[in-house]
């Protein structure tokens, strides 16, 4: 935001169409702070253009449109986001979900027996908010998913969102507090799914944009950017049954590390996928069966 003032005084007696023609922000952002300060939907905020704001209204509006331009993500500020069709919560404890992520979602599905009789099981690690497991196990009713995270805060935070879109006819959906996988003694998965900190140390995008208010445990590894992936890479075998499928999350110049990683620990049919920018964004490969 930068150029732009930091404060943005909303003026009771306002109505919604002149507030929405001299907002500071872009006009959909200025549409989302107003939809969610007067609960309204996109429709009656054009339906209602000339209803006026009162000085409660006001005065919380313009606290918003203050955050907004301090650099604040909208996400935080509203307290959630969609992924994967799903409306989740969102707070500072937890990486805001992204559109590129959702890749991660549908190679899990696609790498699944379809055959619902055969009894499945997918580990997320890092969960955050849970968007990946949620979204799978939504998709998958007969999926038993597990979801960890090192972070009590983040596993409360993906405790509701599960409670909200889960079901009864959903399978087992469980979340553990684990480093990575210590957690699980000699638990094996099917598919294990990880969208782990994957930037590197120093890197200047973390003082930028909507990074600068993330987690940055969750955002770098504070090192070179692989050390989390080597660790998820080099402990799969010991969760993975034989022939399940790691896929990963990771940098946009990192895919070619990430499939040495993979070779090295013997993983076959090895590759990476694009997302819709056209960068591989996430990289897996199967364990090999042995006897």
């Amino acid at each position: 935001m930068t150029g732009i003032a930091a404060t943005f005084t909303v003026e009771p007696g306002c109505s919604i169409g002149a507030l929405l023609q001299k907002a500071p922000l872009t006009p959909l952002e200025n549409r989302i702070l107003l939809m969610h300060a007067l609960q309204l939907s996109r429709i009656q905020l054009i339906t209602q253009d000339e209803r006026s704001i009162d000085a409660q209204q006001a005065q919380q509006l313009s606290a918003l449109f203050g955050r907004r331009l301090r650099g604040e993500p909208i996400a935080y500020i509203i307290g959630q986001r969609e992924f994967y069709g799903l409306l989740l919560e969102v707070t500072p404890d937890v990486l805001i979900p992204r559109p590129e992520t959702e890749l991660l979602v549908e190679l899990a599905l696609q790498h699944l027996p379809s055959d619902p009789r055969q009894a499945l099981s997918v580990l997320d690690l890092g969960t955050g908010s849970g968007a990946i497991a949620i979204a799978i196990a939504h998709s998958r009713p007969d999926l038993a998913v597990t979801a960890l995270d090192v972070s009590s805060a983040a596993l409360t935070v993906a405790g509701r969102n599960a409670a909200r879109h889960l079901q009864l006819e959903h399978g087992p959906f469980r979340l553990l507090q684990s480093n990575w996988y210590s957690a699980l003694g000699e638990q094996r998965f099917d598919i294990i799914v990880a969208n782990p900190p994957y930037i590197v140390a120093g890197d200047r995008h973390l003082a930028e944009g909507d990074l600068r208010f993330e987690p940055q445990d969750a955002l770098t590894d504070h090192a070179d950017g692989l050390s989390a992936l080597r660790n998820i890479v080099g402990g799969a075998g010991h969760h993975l049954k034989n022939g399940g499928w790691l896929l990963m999350e990771h940098g946009y110049d990192q895919a070619a590390a990430v499939r040495t990683l993979l070779q090295v620990q013997q993983f076959e049919a090895v590759q990476s996928w694009q997302d819709l920018a056209g960068i591989e964004r996430v990289s897996g490969g199967r364990l090999r069966t042995t006897v």
